[in-house]
């Protein structure tokens, strides 16, 4: 497999994923994002935890979608992450999502 080869097989997985994005964002209520991942979940609980003077981030999400474009199955009924650097949870306003009617 050439170099040109490998870039077109991985811009596909790509642009297929954004697709698969676009297709299942209206279903869930949260995105939370760590420095590895960007997650999609409908429940997502934080907790900071300490241990020997460090600080860390505990985030639980359930019913959640991972972007991961080497990953076979993306919808995992429970995710777990532990993380020592930020998180970002947004609560998705589906108001925006919605297209609007050419009738309007």
């Amino acid at each position: 497999m050439s170099a040109e080869d490998l870039e077109q097989y991985e811009s596909k997985l790509e642009l297929d994923l954004y697709r698969e994005y676009k297709d299942v964002v209206g279903i869930f209520t949260y995105a939370v994002e760590t420095e590895r991942r960007f997650y999609l979940c409908n429940a997502v609980d934080l907790k900071v935890r300490t241990e020997g003077g460090d600080v860390y981030y505990e985030v639980s999400m359930g019913d959640a979608w991972v972007w991961d474009m080497y990953r076979p199955a993306r919808f995992v009924k429970s995710a777990k992450v532990l993380t020592f650097r930020d998180v970002s949870i947004e609560e998705i306003a589906h108001s925006d999502l919605q297209v609007p009617d050419d009738e309007g």
